[in-house]
């Protein structure tokens, strides 16, 4: 560059016949500026460049269960007012027979009706024993029967909608297990920003043996299909002022509160359902 800018120094210089400012000296000054302000810019851009360390572990694999391949399906239905009392019936008279055949390698962990939260409304809990193979096998196997088609017509009838996620259960989480009643249950939900589930299992897996000692922590899980970076918890309490209460003594210690410092950065939206256990339900 500079032997370019020499030879139009001289030559500029002979057409002008005199002296004035020399257009060599000028073209460089100019394009130092430009490569002064161009990597000036490039020095502070790169200030705020995130550089990502390469995982080879999807986060589900980091953040799940080792010793178990169980897959988890939450269903939610949106029940016709009127209709609510008639699909409970339906449901408690077809499900079970699903959850005790061992044809199929699923099983029902819980179904409730929503008390507190959206009025009308059924979930449910299955497990399936053998992830996704499990889950096509049921699917598979559900296409013929008759019983079973049945039932879905029936309920049809019944819904002003559904929707449902495949989960994955937190490894530092307990296994949701059967367990006796009266019990009302609490299904915490988190939208999490993108990006951030991996922070999240990091400080639960810590904070979760504050919320233990009343045994109400009855399972943990990360969405997988459906709508993504969502987490569900799901608690037990004896009713609402046990629930008050169990809540209020985590606060006391000392931990806990950084959990919450932390974790509330990383959620977009929350939402809390109280539901009553259905006569089917193993969690009662």
């Amino acid at each position: 560059m500079a032997p370019r800018l020499c030879s139009i120094s001289v030559a500029a210089r002979r057409l002008l016949g005199g002296p004035g400012p020399r257009a060599g000296d000028v073209a460089a000054a100019a394009a130092a500026r430009f490569y002064s302000k161009d990597n000036e810019g490039s020095w502070f851009r790169s200030l705020f460049v995130h550089k990502v360390d390469p995982r080879k572990d999807a986060h589900s694999t980091l953040l799940s269960k080792k010793e178990t391949s169980n897959l988890y399906k939450i269903q939610f239905h949106n029940v016709k007012p009127e209709y609510l009392d008639a699909y409970n019936s339906l449901t408690e008279a077809v499900l079970p027979k699903l959850h005790l055949d061992e044809d199929y390698p699923c099983s029902l962990v819980g179904n409730w009706n929503t008390w507190y939260g959206e009025q009308d409304q059924a979930v449910h809990l299955w497990r399936f024993s053998g992830g996704y193979p499990a889950l096509m096998d049921c699917m598979n196997k559900l296409k013929n029967n008759k019983e079973y088609l049945e039932f879905r017509r029936e309920r049809s009838q019944m819904l002003l909608s559904r929707r449902n996620q495949l989960l994955l259960e937190f490894s530092f989480w307990n296994e949701p297990q059967p367990r006796m009643g009266p019990n009302i249950y609490e299904l915490r939900t988190y939208k999490l920003k993108p990006g951030t589930m991996i922070e999240w299992g990091n400080n639960w897996a810590r904070a979760i043996k504050y919320r233990q000692e009343n045994q109400e922590a009855v399972g943990g899980f990360f969405s997988q299909i459906g709508e993504l970076y969502v987490v569900h918890h799901l608690w037990a309490y004896k009713d609402l002022q046990s629930r008050e209460e169990t809540r209020n003594a985590a606060w006391r210690k000392r931990g806990w509160d950084e959990n919450v410092y932390y974790t509330v950065p990383l959620v977009r939206h929350m939402e809390s359902r109280i539901m009553i256990p259905l006569k089917i339900s193993p969690l009662q």
